[in-house]
C-alpha cells in the first residue's frame, strides 16, 4: 500500500469516527443543521478521497450514502431511529471496505459485497425511492393570486426571488422581444408581482421607435436555483442589466451549504458559485470591476476593493452570504495552517525513540555514579547539566506518546446505543474527563476491559424502565465514564445508577462453588471482589451479552498486566462504581531509590509523601503514630525475607495511593532516581508487591515496588505478608 493510500485510510477512519459520533448526536437532536452538515461533510470527504486513490467500490457505496444524507440535509426525508441505525451500519461497512483496501485486495469478498448491497437496498426502498417530505428551503407551489400554500393547507405570504431587469436599447433591433423572456420565466414559477419602470424613456420627440427603454422589478416564486433563472436571459444577457437576489429563506440554506463545503482552499467567489448563491457570469462581472483600471494616480496606488463589497454593490448577492463565505475561508485557512504544523509518524518509530531515551537515562545514571566516585567537581557539575538535559528529553519524548482518553470513551456512545436498544432499555451515557491524557500504549490496552464493564453495567446494573419507575427512579438510566489524574496515576471510573450488586446472591453463589466456606463472615468489599473470580457469574440465564462468567476475571487480569488495579463499590438500589487505577506511562517514571539489605528498591516518586526515621518505640506493632494519625507500615526486610543484621536506624517512606496512606520501612534512603521500567518475565507475573524492575547506574537490577499492593498488605496484617504468595 503506497503512502497516499495509507494517509487516505487513516484520515477516512478519523472521518468515520466523527460521522458516527455525529449520527448518535443527531438521534438526540434531529433538527440540528450543524450536525447534519458534519455528517454529510464526512461522507463527502471519504468519497472524494476514495476517488483520488481510485478505489471504485468505496466510491460506489459512499455515493448512495451521500445521496441519502443529501436528502436528509435538505429536509426531504425525516430523521428517525431506523434511518440512524442504517446509516451507522453503513459507517461500519465503509470501515470494512477500508480494511479491504488496506489489505491490498482488489475487491471485497462476496459476503461483504452482499452485506453492502443489502444496506443500499434498505436505503433505496426505505428512504431514497419515495418523494419524501418537502424541504424546508424549497418554495411551496404558488396559487393564482400570488400567495403560496403551506404544508398544512393554509395560505402564507410568499417568499420570492427578486429580479431586477433593465433591457438595453438595442434589444428590439436584434430581434428580441422583452415580453417573451417574461413569458418563458413563468415556465419556472410564478411572477407574484411585476413593476414596469419607464424612467429611462425620453421625451416623445427624442424617442426612437426601434429602441427599448423598459425595465422591470419582479417578485418571482420558484423552486428553481439561481443559475436556472439566469439561463432564461442567456440570449439577451449581454444586452441587459440583470440582478438576481434569492429569497430570504434561501439565505439559511446557502449558509448551510457554505459550512458543508469540503475543507479545500477556495476563493470567496468560488465558494459562492459552488453553493449556487452566485453564477459564474455574475462572478466574472465582479472580477472585471475589481480589476478595472483606475482613473487617477491616487486611485492606482490604493488597494482594490474586496470582491465581496463589489458583489454586494452590484446587488447580486446578500451581505450575509459574503460574510459566511469569508468565515469559511478563514476556517479553511486556519485548518490548513494547523495541519501544516502536524506530522504523522509510525507508532513503532516512536516506540523505538522511547526505548533509546530509556537507555540514555540508564547510561546517564552510570555516568553520574562515576562522576560522584571521582570526586572531580567540574565533572560532577557537567554530569549534572547532562542529567537535566536527559530529563527534559525524557519528558518531551514521553509527551509525544500521550493521548487523550476521550477518543476511547467516544467509542462507547455507539455501544450504549446498540446494547440498550437490544435490551429495550433507555440509557444515557455521560462522559467527563475526556481530555485526561495517558500513554498511548495504556489507551490501546484499556479498551477491552472498559467494554466488559460498560456492557455489564447495561445488562446487569441498570434495571428496565418499569422496575426503575416502580423504585421511584427516572425511567432513563444513567451510565457514567470519568477519568482524572491522582497521585501520578490515572483513575477511570465506570458507574451506573442501577440496582447495585446483590450481596446475598453473590455470597450464595460463592458458597455453592466452594470459593468460601459456609458461614464464613465476609465484609461487603470481600463479597463484591468475588465477581472477579474466574468463571463466577450470578446470571440466571446465558445471553449473547453476558452470563458465562468469562468477563470480570479478564478485566482484572488485563488491568493487572498494566500494573493497575480495579476496585468495586456498590450501594443497593443506588448503583455500582468500578474504579480503575493505572500508571500514566509504562516506560519511564521518576522514582525514589531505597535500600533494604544489599538490594535496591524503587518507589514511584509521585506516591511518596514524606520520609522520616522510625521511632525506637515502633517495635513490632506494625503501626505508627504520625502526628495523631494511625499509619500502618510494612518492613521490606520482613516482606522479602531479607537475612542479615537489622540496622540500628531504620527509615519510613510514607506513601499514598487511592486516598490511603501506609509506611514502608527500609534500611536507607538513596534519593531520587530516573527509572526505566523493565517488565518482569512471565514466570513472575503473580508476584504481589512488585510492579517491575529497572537497571541502576552501577548495572545492578532494582525492583520497582507496587505501592498499592503494599498499602493493602500493610492495612491487613492478618494475611500472610509475603511477596511471593500468589494472588
Amino acid at each position: 500500500m503506497d503512502e497516499i493510500t495509507t494517509v487516505f485510510v487513516t484520515e477516512s477512519r478519523e472521518q468515520l469516527a466523527a460521522m458516527e459520533a455525529a449520527l448518535l448526536e443527531l438521534e438526540n437532536a434531529p433538527g440540528d443543521a450543524d450536525t447534519l452538515n458534519a455528517i454529510f461533510r464526512s461522507a463527502h470527504t471519504i468519497k472524494g478521497g476514495a476517488g483520488v486513490v481510485e478505489c471504485g467500490f468505496i466510491v460506489a457505496f459512499t455515493h448512495v450514502v451521500e445521496n441519502a444524507l443529501d436528502k436528509l440535509r435538505n429536509g426531504e426525508i425525516a430523521v428517525d431511529g431506523d434511518l440512524v441505525a442504517v446509516l451507522l451500519a453503513c459507517s461500519d461497512h465503509i470501515n470494512a471496505l477500508l480494511d479491504v483496501l488496506e489489505s491490498g485486495t482488489p475487491a471485497p469478498a462476496a459476503d461483504l459485497q452482499a452485506d453492502g448491497d443489502a444496506l443500499l437496498d434498505r436505503l433505496q426502498r426505505g428512504w431514497l425511492s419515495g418523494e419524501g417530505k418537502q424541504s424546508g428551503g424549497s418554495t411551496p407551489p404558488a396559487t393564482s393570486d400570488g400567495t403560496v400554500e403551506s404544508s398544512g393547507g393554509g395560505v402564507v405570504e410568499t417568499d420570492c426571488w427578486h429580479i431586477s431587469l433593465r433591457f438595453g436599447q438595442d434589444v428590439l433591433r436584434q430581434g428580441m422581444d422583452p415580453l417573451s423572456f417574461l413569458r418563458y420565466l413563468t415556465s419556472l414559477g410564478t411572477i407574484v408581482r411585476l413593476e414596469t419602470l419607464a424612467d429611462a424613456m425620453p421625451a416623445a420627440d427624442d424617442m426612437d421607435p426601434e429602441a427599448c427603454y423598459l425595465g422591470f422589478e419582479i417578485h418571482f416564486a420558484s423552486s428553481a436555483d439561481k443559475a436556472a433563472i439566469e439561463r432564461v436571459f442567456d440570449f439577451v444577457r449581454d444586452e441587459c442589466t440583470l440582478h438576481i437576489l434569492p429569497p430570504r429563506s434561501r439565505l439559511a440554506d446557502y449558509v448551510a451549504l457554505i459550512k458543508a463545503l469540503p475543507e479545500d482552499p477556495m476563493r470567496l467567489g468560488e465558494i459562492l458559485v459552488r453553493v449556487g448563491a452566485l453564477t459564474q457570469a455574475e462572478l466574472d462581472v465582479g472580477l472585471a470591476a475589481q480589476q478595472a483600471p483606475e482613473a487617477t494616480a491616487a486611485e492606482e496606488t490604493a488597494a482594490p476593493l474586496p470582491l465581496g463589497e463589489i458583489l454586494v454593490e452590484q446587488q447580486v448577492v446578500q451581505p450575509e452570504l459574503v460574510e459566511a463565505a469569508v468565515v469559511k475561508q478563514k476556517q479553511v485557512g486556519e485548518k490548513k495552517a494547523a495541519e501544516a504544523r502536524l506530522i504523522r509518524i509510525q507508532a513503532d518509530k516512536l516506540d523505538a525513540l522511547i526505548d533509546l531515551v530509556g537507555e540514555l537515562v540508564i547510561a546517564g545514571a552510570g555516568v553520574n555514579l562515576l562522576a560522584a566516585r571521582s570526586g572531580l567537581a567540574e565533572l560532577t557539575e557537567a554530569t549534572s547539566v547532562m542529567s537535566r538535559l536527559v530529563e527534559s528529553i525524557r519528558d518531551s519524548a514521553l509527551q509525544l506518546r500521550m493521548v487523550q482518553i476521550g477518543e476511547t470513551f467516544n467509542r462507547f456512545n455507539r455501544v450504549v446505543r446498540d446494547v440498550s436498544k437490544e435490551l429495550g432499555k433507555d440509557i444515557e451515557l455521560v462522559v467527563s474527563g475526556a481530555e485526561t491524557e495517558l500513554d498511548k500504549s495504556v489507551v490501546e490496552k484499556i479498551g477491552d476491559p472498559l467494554m466488559h464493564l460498560v456492557r455489564n453495567a447495561i445488562d446487569h446494573g441498570i434495571e428496565p424502565a418499569e422496575a426503575r419507575a416502580a423504585a421511584g427512579k427516572p425511567e432513563r438510566g444513567r451510565l457514567s465514564l470519568n477519568a482524572c489524574h491522582d497521585s501520578g496515576s490515572i483513575v477511570i471510573e465506570v458507574s451506573d445508577d442501577g440496582g447495585g450488586l446483590n450481596r446475598e446472591k453473590i455470597a450464595r453463589k460463592a458458597v455453592e462453588r466452594g470459593l468460601v466456606p459456609a458461614g464464613h463472615p465476609l465484609s461487603d468489599q470481600e463479597v463484591y471482589n468475588l465477581i472477579f473470580e474466574p468463571g463466577f457469574s450470578t446470571a440466571d440465564k446465558v445471553s449473547n451479552l453476558s452470563g458465562r462468567g468469562v468477563g470480570m476475571d479478564v478485566v482484572k487480569r488485563n488491568i493487572q498486566s498494566l500494573r493497575g488495579r480495579v476496585e468495586v463499590d456498590s450501594q443497593p438500589g443506588e448503583g455500582t462504581r468500578f474504579t480503575i487505577r493505572l500508571p500514566l506511562t509504562l516506560a519511564i517514571i521518576d522514582g525514589f531509590l531505597v535500600g533494604a539489605g544489599s538490594a535496591g528498591y524503587v518507589v514511584p516518586l509521585d506516591m511518596v509523601v514524606e520520609c522520616l526515621e522510625l521511632p525506637p518505640q515502633g517495635g513490632d506493632s506494625h503501626y505508627l503514630n504520625l502526628r495523631g494519625e494511625v499509619l500502618p507500615f510494612i518492613r521490606l526486610r520482613d516482606l522479602f525475607e531479607i537475612r542479615g543484621e537489622q540496622p540500628a536506624r531504620e527509615n519510613v517512606v510514607v506513601v499514598k495511593a487511592a486516598g490511603q496512606k501506609a509506611g514502608i520501612v527500609v534500611d536507607e534512603l538513596l534519593g531520587e532516581f530516573q527509572t526505566v521500567i523493565k517488565p518482569l518475565g512471565h514466570l513472575f507475573r503473580n508476584l504481589r508487591g512488585i510492579g517491575g524492575s529497572t537497571i541502576l547506574g552501577s548495572g545492578e537490577v532494582a525492583l520497582i515496588l507496587d505501592v498499592q499492593a503494599l498499602i493493602h498488605l500493610a492495612a491487613r496484617r492478618d494475611e500472610p505478608a509475603t511477596a511471593l504468595s500468589r494472588s
